[in-house]
């Protein structure tokens, strides 16, 4: 009998984009957490070590999602570690991240039109959007990037790079190569099969074009759920200025 943790990754398809900007969102108003402070969580924020400009050096995730991500972590085999390479992103860094891309496939393949590069792009990138009744899904708190590492360290084989542009990167594509043939990749499928499990019974959604990405509570979550409505929507990382400005022209603000 096969154990649930290797149990096979079943493929579904993309959003309906116009389905899901629908979705309304009622946010709890969660707030952000880091995620440096779990004892049971290892994180390395990817963009902040490619130097990619304001990206940050901490990943913040809504409460809830600090929550689910440490039972995630606790259920993995022993000498397995959960990685946190993203959360939280800050709008300049996604629209950064987008026109990219974009850029790069446009001289890459320059015979293809706007909407063919948008709709190919979106399945690495979702467009930058800080509208409040459809935000980029990292933009919510409710959207992470993870993988795994071992006792050392060292990430995990999962059969392509994180952010990795290729078809591989398809959270079920190493299923079908594996049963074609390749029995190269068979333990890249089953690391791939022991992180979506763990993601999975806890209570995340996965985007089906990124092995790594993973909803709870945003557009994407409910759209992939069922639910009847987003949990979460736009939200940001508050500094002092903001937090002294709210103090101020709150009643209870101290006079000078």
């Amino acid at each position: 009998m096969i154990q649930p943790i290797f149990s096979p990754i079943t493929k579904i398809e993309m959003p309906v984009w116009k389905t899901l900007r629908n979705i309304d969102i009622v946010d709890c108003r969660e707030p952000l957490e880091p995620v440096s402070l779990s004892s049971h969580l290892r994180m390395y924020p990817a963009y902040f070590n490619l130097r990619i400009a304001h990206a940050l050096p901490e990943c913040f995730v809504r409460a809830s999602l600090l929550d689910k991500l440490n039972r995630a972590a606790k259920m993995l085999p022993n000498g397995i570690s959960l990685v946190i390479l993203d959360g939280w992103r800050p709008f300049s860094v996604q629209e950064y991240l987008f026109e990219t891309l974009v850029n790069l496939m446009k001289k890459a393949q320059p015979q293809y039109t706007d909407e063919q590069y948008l709709e190919h792009a979106r399945t690495l990138v979702s467009p930058p959007s800080d509208n409040p009744l459809n935000p980029s899904p990292h933009l919510t708190g409710g959207a992470v990037d993870v993988t795994l590492c071992d006792s050392n360290g060292r990430f995990l084989n999962m059969g392509t790079a994180f952010d990795e542009a290729h078809d591989n990167s398809w959270t079920s594509t190493l299923e079908r190569l594996v049963e074609q043939g390749s029995s190269h990749l068979t333990q890249s499928r089953n690391n791939r099969r022991i992180l979506h499990h763990v993601m999975s019974e806890v209570g995340f959604s996965n985007l089906p074009s990124e092995w790594w990405h993973f909803d709870y509570g945003n557009q994407l979550w409910a759209y992939n759920t069922g639910a009847s409505q987003a949990i979460y929507g736009a939200v940001t990382v508050g500094g002092i200025e903001q937090l002294w400005k709210h103090q101020l022209n709150s009643k209870d603000s101290f006079e000078i």
